[in-house]
């Protein structure tokens, strides 16, 4: 996982640890965002694709899964945060 040294210091600041990061990209859902780059989020099926993987874990997660992360075409992470609105889609 290639993370900037800005996404890695809003991990820290916004207490997103690295194990989210690593379900959100292997789980999460996509849509595109600008400049080349994906969001990648948790929405309610990546949700149930998480739940199917991590078993009785995923209940503890599952408050913690508000997360998002921006990636770029070389698919470095540029960004991560947490989820104030739902996603938007068009």
């Amino acid at each position: 996982m290639n993370m900037t040294t800005h996404a890695t210091v809003r991990c820290q600041q916004r207490a997103i640890p690295p194990i989210l990061v690593d379900l959100l990209l292997q789980f999460g859902s996509q849509e595109s965002a600008p400049g080349n780059a994906r969001k990648v989020f948790f929405d309610k099926a990546a949700r149930r694709r998480v739940k199917a993987y991590a078993g009785p874990l995923a209940r503890a997660l599952d408050e913690h899964l508000d997360v998002y992360a921006i990636v770029a075409g070389d698919d470095t992470i540029v960004t991560a945060g947490h989820r104030t609105e739902p996603i938007r889609r068009n």
